[in-house]
């Protein structure tokens, strides 16, 4: 390319010659007596032949120097490098911030180089809880992990931690590609309290197993072997078949699609960092709605990040808490993104999600989660808490592994006091069992909440210092 552009110049410094040379004689000939019309006619025959190659030449150069000039924008856009806009929105630093892993920061603040700008960034990470989480996680059995945990006032991240064995450098957490299995049974109840009247103390029936979905369970009969359970237990131990029928009989494809929509399905949750939005196809088939309504199928996928922004929604008076993983963003000593609490829009009543928190709570209590938050009444940290959860358990497949899925997404928020947390944390376990999703849960609960009746006893003890001094 050089070459091109040496012998291009070459020819255009020849053509400017020639081009005055022939000018130089046109102004000699005005001078000389007149010698003959076929000299003429030669004569600008041939001023016309230079002048056009000098027109080459000019164009030539004139593309030699706009290579020149684009070396000036070149400086000009280092100098706009030095400075980003301000006030720059979480869809802004999409691809701005790849040059850090979110899902297993170590520090609460960091410096990265991103597109030639130094950025300082500030996250909202709780170190202490991501340290002691970190710690404690055991990656032997499982093919991947995501566990996250989001405050409610502020929907600030206070743990992201994701593990997969394969990919190293992916972050479960935000992706959608795990089965929503009975985690979806929450947005289920959410309409058959709202729409259809249901309360935790109704009295619902079931066929058989627990834990099964034959289409013979799904017939409205009773029989001499049809059991009949409060509402709140059926979510708390997770009974496929009666969550099938309130899909099938009380709220249809049209009720599953309208409240799946309002905790946010099938649409994009406004992060940081991006997200695959969870996503859900309701068929018109029976069975299959069956299979929607009580999460005993592989279509619906979430994300551990949707389960906080689910789980939210119940702590929140019905509202769903949009996530915030960073803090704020300086450059050059200028703040160039801010973090905001935001809500998103009201997905259910304040009074359904008060009856929401009411089966979650059973879950802990006497569902599928009891026997390891036993005794947590009589437990000097826990008992100052109000637990709730939901789990979700399906076998599946990654990349040709098979696993065993195993969710649980919950809250914990103080009985006397306004601190509350969400987690959604995923384990996908191997051949072997390992630690499952709800003893993650309780470990997170134990450590946050540790950590904070400290802080607020040091701060009761900091207020109460300069009053007892000034008594003195």
């Amino acid at each position: 390319m050089k070459q091109f552009f040496k012998n291009e110049y070459r020819a255009y410094r020849q053509s400017w010659r020639d081009y005055q040379d022939g000018f130089k004689r046109s102004n000699d000939i005005v001078h000389l007596p007149y010698r003959s019309f076929k000299f003429l006619i030669l004569f600008f025959l041939l001023a016309s032949l230079c002048y056009g190659g000098s027109k080459i030449g000019c164009t030539t150069y004139n593309h030699v120097k706009v290579k020149e000039f684009k070396s000036v924008n070149k400086d000009e856009e280092k100098q706009d490098k030095n400075s980003f806009k301000k006030n720059l929105n979480k869809k802004d630093l999409h691809g701005l911030l790849d040059c850090k892993n979110f899902a297993n920061l170590n520090e609460k603040k960091f410096t990265c180089i991103s597109k030639g700008h130094k950025l300082k960034v500030s996250t909202t990470i709780d170190t202490s809880l991501q340290h002691f989480m970190q710690d404690k996680i055991r990656v032997s059995n499982s093919r991947m992990i995501g566990l996250v945990v989001m405050s409610v006032q502020t929907g600030k991240i206070l743990s992201m931690i994701g593990y997969d064995k394969i990919n190293k450098s992916q972050n479960p957490c935000t992706i959608d590609r795990f089965p929503a299995a009975s985690i979806f049974k929450i947005v289920t109840a959410a309409g058959a309290i709202e729409q259809c009247g249901f309360d935790p103390e109704k009295i619902v029936t079931y066929n058989d197993g627990r834990w099964t979905l034959y289409k013979r369970q799904l017939e409205e009969k009773i029989t001499k072997y049809t059991r009949t359970i409060p509402f709140s237990n059926a979510f708390g131990q997770s009974i496929n078949s009666v969550f099938g029928k309130i899909g099938i009989y009380n709220l249809g494809k049209n009720g599953l699609t309208k409240y799946a929509t309002a905790f946010g399905f099938n649409r994009e949750i406004n992060f940081e960092i991006p997200i695959t939005p969870s996503s859900i196809s309701v068929p018109d088939e029976p069975y299959k709605i069956a299979e929607i309504a009580s999460g005993y199928n592989h279509e619906t996928l979430i994300s551990p990040i949707y389960g906080v922004v689910l789980a939210s929604a119940v702590l929140n008076d019905g509202i769903p808490v949009e996530p915030t993983i960073i803090d704020r963003i300086e450059e050059n000593g200028e703040v160039i993104y801010s973090s905001k609490s935001i809500n998103l829009n009201q997905a259910i009543s304040p009074i359904t999600a008060k009856s929401l928190k009411t089966l979650m709570n059973a879950t802990i209590n006497s569902g599928t989660s009891r026997k390891f938050y036993k005794g947590h009444e009589r437990d000097l940290l826990l008992s100052k808490l109000n637990i709730g959860g939901k789990t979700g358990s399906l076998n599946g497949n990654i990349e040709g592994d098979d696993v065993r899925y195993d969710w649980f997404v919950g809250f914990a928020e103080e009985k006397e006091g306004f601190e509350k947390i969400v987690m959604s944390i995923l384990v996908a376990h191997e051949k072997y069992i390992g630690i499952k999703a709800a003893q993650y849960a309780r470990l997170v609960m134990t450590k946050y909440f540790s950590d904070y009746f400290e802080l607020k006893k040091n701060l009761k003890t900091e207020k109460v210092k300069p009053e007892s001094s000034k008594k003195a």
